[in-house]
Parts: structure tokens; C-alpha cells; sequence
């Protein structure tokens, strides 16, 4: 319990160092003590400025959407029972795009507030599709299954998506600003918009945390302990929906947060005894931890421009990922 307890205070002490630096760290640098100064008695002063009405809400996006994709992800490698699941095994991610760029061609919705409708309608159409499609074959909706219906639908969707961006110039020009994953330019609505989404989400997903431990061990084992699988995958897959399409909408479809969080939280779950109930909310303070750490690294690397958080996690998760599939543990 001690064990379990200074990690989840170790993973706070690194969101919280996290989101100092995003607050610190720019074109224009800020030290941390004005930084604190201006959090806590406000000020006039251009970097007080800075800091309350760019920085503030820059960060406070990064660490609900990097919270939101490691619960997400932390519940999708429960459901499927694969380690290097995330939020796109199950078509979430490219579901979520999906909605997105209907609302960008209908010309009916702009910014969060619009996207978040069209990106959760996309994400649980395609969590559907995908579940009817394993369920639908021989043997129900194992694990393996779901993984190869969520690829295939995946790979059918980007396709879709990349006909409709190609028929439209305009289109294209505004969905791919969008697209590369960025925390940049958004603002305090934005985070008030996710709260609700992100609530509702980890709740359901929280909610599911003993049966998550169950699936874990085998859909007859969980059976035999009295828990209805078929229940379990679907309002945790409803709860995972809900919060991929939060973070997609606000920062755009970022790449392997919600694979590295819940990945690296379940290994410190094996060395403490932890189940999900300590694997979730390390989940989430990992991912937040590491989006904004991918956000900060993009303002330095080339300094005055900035790198977009999303094309960052890309380029470091690409050979965390071959390192990870090259473990013996992870293959067997």
C-alpha cells in the first residue's frame, strides 16, 4: 500500500513539475518563481500576462487530454488483453478524425465545442461497428478479434477520410492544422468544454476497475467470479469512447500517450501488487505528464518555432515501440 501510494505521489510531483515547466518554457522564458507569483497574486506585468492567458490554458488542455488518452488506454489494453493496445485498437482514434472532418465538410460545427459532438459520434460508431464485426464471427468478441476488427476498420476509415479531405482543398487546409496534434492556441473554454466529457468517462472507466482485473485473467475466469464480460467490455469501450473523443477533439488525434501511460503504470502495478484501481489514476497522471513533456520539448527543439506536441510523442513513441515488441515479455 506504502509502495502503491508513493508512486501515485511521484507521478503528482512529475504532472505538477510538468506543468511548470509548460508554464515556464517558451519563445519568451519565464522564470518559475514569476511564474508562481503570478499564479497566486495575478499582476498586470507582460509575463504575468503570458503566463494567465496563453500558457494556463495551453497546459490545462495538455494535462486533461494527456489524463483522458492514459485512462483510455489503460481500459483498452484491459478489454482486448494486449499491452500495446491504445485508442486506436478498437478504431477510436481514426472514429473520433472521422467525426471531425464530417464537421469540418458540413460546415455546421467549428472548434471544440462542435467538434467534441462529431468526434464522440464517430468514436462510438466505429466502438460499434467493431464490436458487432467480432461479434458477429465465430467464437464472439475475443480479445484477438477485436484487435484485427479495430485495425481493419482503422485502416477503412483513414482511407474514407483521406477521399474526402482530397475532394476538398479547404477542407484539407483546416483539418491539417488540426491533425499533426497540438496544444497550442487553445484557450480556458476548451478545458471547461472537456471537464463534463472527461468526468463522465473516467467515472464509467473507474467504475469497471474490478472487472477490468477480471478480464485480465480470462473472459471464463472472470465468468466463474461472477462478472458479466460482455457488460464490462462495452461500458468501459463506452467510457473509453467518451474520453478519446475529448482528447481528440481538443488537441487532435496524439500518438502513443495512451499506448506508453498504462503500459509503464501496469509495471509498477506488478512490482507493488497494485490492480487497476492503482493502475487507472497512474495511468492518467502519467499521460498528462507525458503530453506535456512532449508539448514542452516541441517549443525547445527548434526554438523560436515550435514542433507540435503530437508530432513529438510520434517521433519518440515510434522507437519506444520497437523497443517495447522487441521484449521477450512483451511477445510471449
Amino acid at each position: 500500500m506504502r509502495t502503491r501510494l508513493g508512486w501515485l505521489l511521484a507521478a503528482g510531483a512529475l504532472t505538477l513539475a510538468a506543468v511548470t515547466a509548460s508554464l515556464a518554457v517558451g519563445t519568451r522564458p519565464i522564470p518559475p518563481a514569476t511564474v508562481w507569483d503570478a499564479l497566486l497574486h495575478g499582476g498586470a506585468t507582460p509575463d504575468a500576462l503570458v503566463v494567465r492567458t496563453l500558457r494556463v490554458p495551453r497546459a490545462a488542455v495538455g494535462v486533461t487530454a494527456g489524463a483522458a488518452l492514459g485512462l483510455a488506454g489503460a481500459a483498452l489494453q484491459a478489454i482486448t488483453r494486449n499491452p500495446l493496445a491504445d485508442p486506436g485498437i478498437l478504431g477510436l482514434s481514426q472514429g473520433a478524425s472521422a467525426g471531425v472532418v464530417l464537421a469540418i465538410v458540413s460546415g455546421l460545427a467549428g472548434g471544440f465545442n462542435g467538434y467534441v459532438w462529431y468526434a464522440f459520434g464517430g468514436a462510438i460508431a466505429a466502438a460499434c461497428l467493431v464490436y458487432l464485426v467480432a461479434l458477429r464471427s465465430r467464437g464472439g468478441a475475443t480479445p484477438v478479434k477485436l484487435a484485427l476488427a479495430g485495425t481493419a476498420l482503422s485502416a477503412m476509415v483513414a482511407g474514407a477520410t483521406s477521399v474526402l479531405l482530397t475532394a476538398d482543398s479547404a477542407t484539407l487546409d483546416q483539418y491539417r492544422f488540426w491533425q499533426v496534434g497540438s496544444l497550442s492556441g487553445r484557450d480556458s473554454g476548451t478545458v471547461t468544454q472537456m471537464l463534463p466529457f472527461l468526468a463522465v468517462g473516467a467515472l464509467i472507466v473507474v467504475a469497471r476497475a474490478r472487472g477490468l482485473d477480471a478480464l485480465l485473467l480470462g473472459d471464463e475466469t472472470a465468468r466463474a467470479q461472477g462478472h458479466r464480460v460482455g457488460l464490462i467490455r462495452v461500458t468501459a469501450a463506452l467510457g473509453a469512447a467518451l474520453l478519446t473523443a475529448a482528447a481528440v477533439a481538443a488537441a487532435g488525434p496524439v500518438a502513443f500517450v495512451g499506448l506508453a501511460a498504462p503500459h509503464l503504470a501496469r509495471r509498477l502495478a506488478r512490482g507493488s501488487g497494485g490492480g487497476y484501481g492503482f493502475v487507472l489514476p497512474l495511468s492518467a497522471l502519467l499521460g498528462a505528464s507525458l503530453l506535456l513533456a512532449a508539448d514542452v520539448a516541441g517549443r525547445v527543439v527548434l526554438a523560436p518555432a515550435e514542433v507540435p506536441a503530437g508530432v513529438m510523442t510520434a517521433l519518440v513513441g515510434a522507437p519506444v515501440l520497437v523497443a517495447l515488441v522487441r521484449r521477450r515479455g512483451v511477445a510471449g
